[in-house]
């Protein structure tokens, strides 16, 4: 590779990096970060006191560090914008959601014999995208249509092409000026208020399925769930949850006999119209569960 001006001064950076006394805790940290492409840089101090007496028993801060800074990986689930951290964070989904269907991670293995479901709750479109399908094996044109209407920018609203995996146009828009950016910005930032309206919601079935009052619904069961969000390739936020009915005490106790895999679900799809949140979506299916699906089991192992 030729030496170009800024290949020269970042190896300059480095031996002078490699000389300095606070080398091996500046190493120690980039190893840390566990490759983390744009590690976060964090400055301030950390005092930790007896709550009892109020003695002083550690201060930490970060101007003892290598540049004044503490790095940490930014734990970002975009491979776009970090192949390490989203490598890190999609192990971790499979672990989380494992533990809620078979146990682990302090969590008993009779949940295997609790109502469960497995769902995936997806935005609504904000406008057509590049998007790539197989079908067979076989990639699939991407947005194609009969006689496609043109939009008011002129742009018609269908393409062709089978894009490959690395295509840089997959999630964008069609047409950047048809796309309804705003109402994938705040879908996104309130993602978790719809979230917990969906939980809630349920909940109020469960309660009128058993004949309960609200407030004593936690006394009978409890509606226990492990939720990733996760972006898709258009840059708005899903979620992939493994939803389930324990105890009043937790995971370590059955629910009540007639909280099923059958009222759960029924839960869900019978709830108020008016209390659901108005962009996700879930459908039932009695196959494998996938993208916007929802499949209930009683007894499931991985």
């Amino acid at each position: 590779m030729p030496t170009t001006h800024a290949n020269a001064h970042a190896i300059t950076g480095m031996i002078k990096r490699l000389n300095r006394a606070d080398y091996d805790r500046w190493a120690s940290q980039i190893r840390n970060t566990g490759g983390c492409r744009q590690p976060i840089h964090l400055r301030g101090k950390v005092d930790h006191y007896d709550r009892a007496t109020g003695a002083l028993l550690h201060r930490y801060t970060t101007r003892s560090e290598p540049d004044g800074i503490l790095r940490v990986p930014c734990k970002t689930r975009r491979a776009t914008r970090c192949p390490a951290c989203a490598e890190t964070y999609r192990a971790d989904t499979y672990q989380l959601i494992r533990a809620g269907l078979v146990g682990g991670k302090g969590v008993p293995d009779t949940v295997t014999s609790h109502p469960t479901l497995f769902v995936t709750l997806t935005a609504p479109s904000f406008g057509p995208v590049h998007t790539r399908r197989e079908h067979g094996g076989k990639v699939q044109p991407c947005y194609a249509r009969r006689n496609a209407p043109t939009c008011p920018h002129g742009r018609v609203m269908s393409c062709t092409e089978r894009h490959s995996k690395d295509d840089p146009r997959l999630g964008e828009p069609l047409c950047r000026d048809c796309y309804d950016y705003t109402g994938s910005v705040l879908f996104n930032a309130l993602a978790p208020l719809l979230w917990k309206r969906f939980a809630d919601s349920v909940r109020r079935a469960l309660a009128k399925a058993g004949g309960l009052a609200l407030k004593d619904l936690r006394h009978h069961l409890t509606l226990s769930f492990a939720k990733v969000a996760e972006y898709q390739r258009r840059g708005v936020v899903h979620f992939h949850a493994v939803i389930r009915l324990d105890g009043p005490g937790g995971p370590a106790a059955p629910p009540p006999t007639w909280a099923t895999a059958d009222t759960l679900t029924q839960a869900y799809n019978t709830r108020p119209r008016q209390s659901r949140p108005p962009h996700p979506r879930m459908r039932t299916s009695p196959h494998a569960p996938c993208a916007g699906e929802v499949s209930s089991t009683s007894d499931r192992s991985l």
